[in-house]
């Protein structure tokens, strides 16, 4: 049952908080409230926000304008030990303790009980044992904290804070790498966190657990706040709509003709058959066609990359195969994928895709050489004309072959990760948000060059945030929600309205 705070001061704080990055307004007059012993759920896709929200409170950065209170009171927060020393304290995905020390000695680091000037490792491995018990764990605190799993190290680090008398905790994504039964030790102790007064502020992407665990929830997009509602009175559909920007019931990007499979009857090109890893991706079962492009739909942390990652053997999966042509095939690393005529267009262009420090001509035969072999080099004459041919075909600019692609737009970045791969000559191509961060023009380019692949009989595999492009350019839509597959969408199915709909319902089948 959600709590009734309308009475008394909150916990925590925020009013009118601002943060810019140079000409970037990361986070505008935000507001946001946080009340003893409540569960408040921090909503929003990539950039809403929600990271610099949290580093402000916990004085990563500090804000341009706007105050954070605890306990009612104005507090300038100077940095992260000073966050803890206020009692705020966060526990993030990746573990922030030290992986080679014991259990006990990352609970009382800088705190060690002490004897005669000695640390009383006796005492301190005792008083770990006791704490942990509090939480329905019992290990042994000896023990090198890598020894056990995510989960473990994720509740030591919650005890840690709480023990160093946390009265705000903030978990970042704590179940991402757990399983359900991980998940279900967790919320114990989180309820009896609540119990005890403390505040919790949970940012996740997992929708069925924000509805089980919140009280209360706060929706961020773009930077500024969208939305702040008690979770039982929200509803899923409204809560998609808000983290997109759109209005469900408007009539929103239904294509002039969703059909666009018609021509392509010919048998199956690449086939996942309940492809998954434990704690990455529940079983995944996709088909695609020669020439046929289909849309990977879902909220951030839904699947779509832990997908494509499976697909290109940068994840090994743990069940399940991927077929081509109707035969099963090793995709144990990216080697092999590049091999069977795979290629992949990261999300992360800047650190994942391109390498800044060579030249574009470099950059576009990578992929190429990779696939021949180190022995079978590419000449510098067939690279001249390959990387002249990529830069007038994808028109990227400046058309200088030898500049360091670090100086190219990120427009012009994504066509030369593109033209990396065109190059190789692939005949499937996984594209992982390939218009995100890039202009107008750019943006339009990309599209139609995906509709031009497919017309030319690649088949693609192409994950958007943007609703509408997928929709555009799509033959089938398979829509993710908290690692799982829920929804195929076909021909005239596929609209935007269905695609939010699949992503909000709770029992898809």
């Amino acid at each position: 049952m959600t709590p009734e705070y309308e009475e008394g001061i909150p916990l925590l704080q925020t009013r009118n908080l601002s943060k810019s990055f140079g000409n970037i307004d990361a986070l505008i007059d935000v507001d946001f409230t946080l009340h003893s012993g409540e569960v408040h759920a921090l909503l929003g896709e990539n950039g809403a926000g929600k990271s610099t929200l949290i580093k402000l409170m916990t004085g990563v950065h500090k804000p341009d304008s706007g105050q954070i209170l605890l306990n009612g009171n104005v507090i300038e927060v100077n940095n992260p030990n000073d966050a803890q020393k206020k009692g705020i304290s966060p526990v993030y995905q990746e573990i922030n303790l030290i992986p080679t020390l014991s259990v006990a000695e990352n609970i009382y680091l800088g705190r060690q009980p002490m004897r005669m000037g000695f640390i009383n490792t006796r005492e301190m491995n005792e008083k770990a044992r006791v704490l942990l018990q509090y939480y329905y764990i019992n290990i042994d605190t000896t023990r090198t904290l890598s020894s056990f799993s995510i989960a473990i190290q994720q509740l030591v680090a919650i005890a840690r804070g709480i023990d160093m008398s946390a009265k705000v905790l903030i978990l970042d994504e704590p179940t991402a790498s757990l399983d359900r039964k991980e998940v279900e030790i967790l919320f114990e102790v989180i309820r009896t966190l609540q119990e005890k007064g403390v505040g919790i502020i949970l940012i996740t992407h997992f929708l069925d657990q924000v509805y089980e665990i919140s009280d209360r929830i706060t929706i961020l997009r773009n930077g500024r706040k969208v939305g702040e509602h008690k979770t039982q009175d929200l509803p899923r559909v409204e809560l998609i709509s808000k983290m997109l920007g759109h209005d469900l019931y408007e009539q929103l990007g239904q294509s002039e003709s969703n059909d666009n499979s018609a021509g392509k009857e010919q048998d199956v090109f690449i086939e996942a058959q309940n492809l998954a890893q434990k704690g990455l991706i529940e079983p995944i079962n996709l088909t695609i066609k020669k020439g046929e492009a289909v849309g990977l739909a879902g909220l951030l942390g839904s699947g779509r990359t832990e997908t494509a990652l499976l697909m290109f053997g940068i994840k090994n999966h743990d069940q399940g195969q991927v077929l081509v042509n109707g035969v099963p095939i090793k995709l144990n690393n990216p080697q092999q994928a590049i091999q069977h005529g795979f290629a992949l267009c990261p999300e992360d262009r800047k650190t994942e895709g391109i390498i800044g420090d060579l030249t574009v001509r470099e950059n576009i035969i990578l992929a190429l050489q990779a696939k021949r072999g180190w022995f079978d080099y590419v000449s510098r004459s067939q690279q001249d004309a390959l990387a002249s041919e990529m830069i007038k075909a994808l028109q990227i600019h400046p058309p200088d072959p030898d500049i360091p692609a670090g100086q190219l737009s990120g427009g012009n970045q994504q066509k030369l990760i593109l033209a990396r791969w065109l190059v190789s000559n692939p005949d499937f191509l996984i594209l992982d948000e390939p218009t995100r961060g890039i202009d107008v023009g750019a943006h339009a380019e990309i599209i139609a060059l995906i509709k031009r692949l497919c017309s030319e009989g690649i088949s693609l595999l192409v994950i958007s945030s943007e609703l509408a492009e997928i929709v555009d350019y799509s033959d089938r839509v398979i829509v993710l929600r908290d690692r799982q597959q829920v929804k195929e969408l076909v021909g005239d199915e596929i609209s935007e309205n269905a695609i939010m709909q699949a992503i909000a319902e709770r029992d898809n089948v």
